[in-house]
């Protein structure tokens, strides 16, 4: 018998304490920006970051660090952090690694707000993306240079459908000395695909997918996207640090936990639905 939970048993409680006082089974919902201090000596030492705990919302908030710490728990990361926008993961991540000079080598087989973000934004901040047509490992190598800081994939492409060999660009990432990038929205926040596991040292995700289901478009402007840091050291490189946090509204967050107790129910359909698209493309005449 493993001492290992479940993927099943984690998306529901992974990252959560039942609530001092009252024990509730379901995520508290704190709507604080800020907290109160034990003694001056106390905030002097949580702001000089020699102790843990809450400071300002913006930085952690406990609702928030549920989050976090369940897709930390349910990617088989060490840590995560939660954004309050799609493109807001990819940006911390990558201006962590990078800045102006400096390039990364990514597919070209991305999201459109990816691409765009890559072609249009990362420029203006004088950080280069180096596009490659294709999954081959090799072709992203003969792009690396001295500059070069990371590798970015997306685990199932968008929209293409494409799937990688992650662990091919694990390894050939890990050869030049920098971490590898991996989008896992379509992943289902690991339950299909674990990126972390093949060898990948950063992951985000869209959470406004697999992990909390389907929303209304209004929502779409606030989507969550939570960053798992793989184990420290997986790559030679002293440049590793883990993203700065950057907490959105609290309600959503709980909103996004509760939701992701569904995630493999809905994968299974979801995916049964696939197969079942795929089954009639190929038998049928017309184009799909």
């Amino acid at each position: 018998m493993t001492d290992t939970p479940r993927f099943e048993t984690l998306q529901l409680h992974a990252g959560q304490e039942p609530a001092p006082g009252t024990n509730a089974r379901a995520v508290p919902i704190y709507q604080t920006t800020s907290y109160t201090f034990d003694d001056a000596a106390h905030g002097a030492r949580l702001f000089a970051l020699e102790e843990f705990g809450n400071i300002y919302t913006r930085i952690m908030n406990p609702t928030t660090d549920v989050f976090e710490k369940r897709i930390a728990a349910l990617e088989g990361g060490v840590a995560a952090v939660a954004t309050a926008s799609g493109q807001a993961a990819q940006l911390t991540a990558i201006t962590t690694l990078a800045s102006a000079g400096d390039n990364i080598v990514s597919t070209s087989y991305l999201y459109g707000g990816t691409y765009n973000q890559f072609k249009v934004a990362l420029e203006r901040l004088g950080i280069e993306v180096r596009f490659v047509a294709g999954d081959d490992p090799e072709e992203f190598a003969a792009r690396v240079d001295d500059r070069t800081k990371a590798f970015y994939l997306e685990s199932i492409g968008n929209p293409r459908f494409n799937v990688p060999d992650i662990s091919a660009f694990a390894d050939a990432a890990h050869e030049a000395g920098i971490p590898l990038i991996v989008d896992n929205t379509f992943g289902a926040a690991g339950y299909i695909s674990r990126p972390i596991d093949q060898g990948a040292d950063i992951v985000v995700a869209s959470a406004t997918k697999w992990i909390g289901g389907t929303e209304p478009p209004s929502e779409e402007s606030s989507s969550t996207r939570a960053t798992s840091i793989g184990e420290e050291g997986s790559f030679r490189s002293s440049r590793s640090q883990h993203p700065d946090t950057t907490a959105s509204s609290s309600e959503r967050r709980s909103v996004r936990t509760d939701r992701s107790g569904t995630s493999p129910l809905r994968s299974e359909h979801e995916s049964r639905d696939c197969e079942t698209w795929v089954r009639h493309c190929r038998h049928s005449t017309h184009s799909c």
